[in-house]
């Protein structure tokens, strides 16, 4: 990629439809590489400036503008890696939600294809409940410290009375502890279940949920390969790739104070 050719701020933001200003901004957050000056203080900007301004921009569909920005600051830092390694929690942070839409998905199977349980009309006590979904009374209390299935006590006794829904409740949980999902998995599947108020509400919820983790997915992937070409680009200009060379003063190229200038 040739240097040679310069670009204004302006001409950066025509670009990407922000303002003159907010190119400024990207660069003094350390968003794009530092500008070179002139000797009466403009901005001189670059291709390689164009480049990490639409990787930004491709990157912020995907991770986020905040997380796109730490990104390119981390990359302009020097530091190669740590970028790379804020795309990997990325990408494992989103992972983890699928595991949750998974799980959820699997209790929803449960609750379909299971009968709902005829319970005496006062509910049932804690020994009742493990022998009927087939667990002990101690994995009942432990879910109940966790906070996922709170039964009501009953007056005077103070004994644990379990309503139809902390039956379902302790059903999906049993359920996905048998699949391995830790508890912290769980507990977003019942809240969503008791937010969404039915199962039907619940598994259009769910399907919404997994049409926006496959758009963020395509889009991180396309965030990502932008950055990989940008990546390649500063590696091919070499060191000099963060400026565009010297000034017109003869200094070094690097971050400089801000100053006012015209568009």
């Amino acid at each position: 990629m040739k240097e040679s050719k310069r670009l204004r701020p302006v001409d950066l933001a025509r670009l990407v439809g922000v303002s003159a200003q907010q190119v400024r901004n990207y660069e003094d957050a350390g968003v794009l590489p530092p500008a070179d000056r002139t000797e009466s203080g403009y901005r001189v900007f670059a291709p390689v400036h164009r480049e990490a301004l639409l990787t930004y921009r491709a990157l912020s569909k995907g991770y986020g503008t905040t997380g796109a920005a730490r990104i390119m600051q981390t990359v302009h830092a020097g530091d190669v890696p740590g970028a790379l390694a804020l795309i990997d929690a990325a990408h494992a942070a989103l992972h983890a939600e699928r595991t949750t839409l998974e799980a959820a998905r699997e209790a929803l199977e449960t609750l379909t294809e299971q009968e709902p349980a005829e319970l005496p009309r006062g509910g049932l006590r804690v020994g009742e409940v493990a022998a009927l979904i087939g667990v002990r009374t101690s994995a009942l209390r432990v879910w109940e410290a966790a906070d996922l299935v709170v039964p009501e006590r009953e007056r005077g006794t103070g004994y644990r009375l379990y309503r139809p829904v902390d039956v379902r409740d302790a059903r999906l949980v049993h359920t996905l502890r048998r699949s391995h999902h830790p508890i912290d998995r769980i507990r977003p599947v019942l809240e969503g279940l008791r937010r969404e108020g039915s199962t039907e509400a619940l598994r259009a919820a769910v399907a919404a949920r997994g049409d926006m983790l496959t758009a963020r997915t395509r889009a991180m992937l396309r965030g990502a390969g932008r950055l990989h070409d940008y990546l390649d680009c500063r590696d091919s200009l070499g060191a000099a790739g963060t400026t565009t060379g010297p000034t017109a003063d003869g200094s070094a190229g690097g971050p400089r104070r801000r100053q006012t200038e015209p568009i």
